[in-house]
């Protein structure tokens, strides 16, 4: 569990990072950071704008330290989301933040094991790999099969292709917050 300092410095991380990305400046030097967030960690940074998806890029795990990883991910969701064109340097002060730290992901036999709201998914079959995030299915009022079958459409898979026995079905936890969750303060 992170502490909300650990959040607000992870959160003004990831800004100052796109900040400098956007104005084509090299990421901004870390210092002081607690050793706890020097461990390799996977993370996703999503931007939104309007509430609306603006960008979002990740890793599944890391060799990386965590705040090394939030920064670098962070610079990749503004500038090399291939959905989205990059952000522009005056777009920044309007997008919200948020970040997800990830528990080290483990392979599931039974979809039963698979929580809404509390894992994130990914599927695999050769090639195709399809990764949602915990809080995706949330936002959309997706049960548990039409997560699956989301996750693998995102894969480039059929939408029933979870139910074929040569898909590989994982699932991770996240800690999710972002900078409205201290707006308030």
């Amino acid at each position: 569990m992170l502490s909300d300092s650990d959040k607000k410095l992870l959160l003004s991380t990831a800004r100052r990072a796109i900040e400098a990305a956007c104005n084509e400046q090299p990421l901004p030097q870390l210092k002081n950071i607690p050793a706890h967030l020097k461990s390799p960690q996977g993370a996703f940074v999503t931007l939104k704008k309007n509430q609306e998806l603006r960008g979002c890029i990740g890793y599944i795990e890391s060799d990386e330290p965590l705040i090394n990883t939030i920064q670098e991910v962070a610079r990749k969701s503004a500038l090399n989301d291939p959905r989205f064109n990059p952000v522009e340097p005056e777009e920044v002060r309007t997008l919200e933040i948020e970040i997800s730290v990830l528990s080290p992901v483990r392979q599931i036999k039974n979809i039963d094991e698979i929580e809404v709201g509390k894992h994130g998914l990914i599927i695999e079959s050769g090639k195709f790999r399809g990764l949602l995030l915990p809080q995706v299915p949330v936002e959309y009022g997706w049960d548990r099969e039409t997560f699956l079958n989301q996750t693998a459409r995102k894969a480039g898979l059929p939408m029933n292709a979870w139910k074929q026995p040569e898909i590989t079905i994982f699932i991770f936890s996240a800690e999710v917050f972002s900078e409205d969750d201290f707006k308030k303060e």
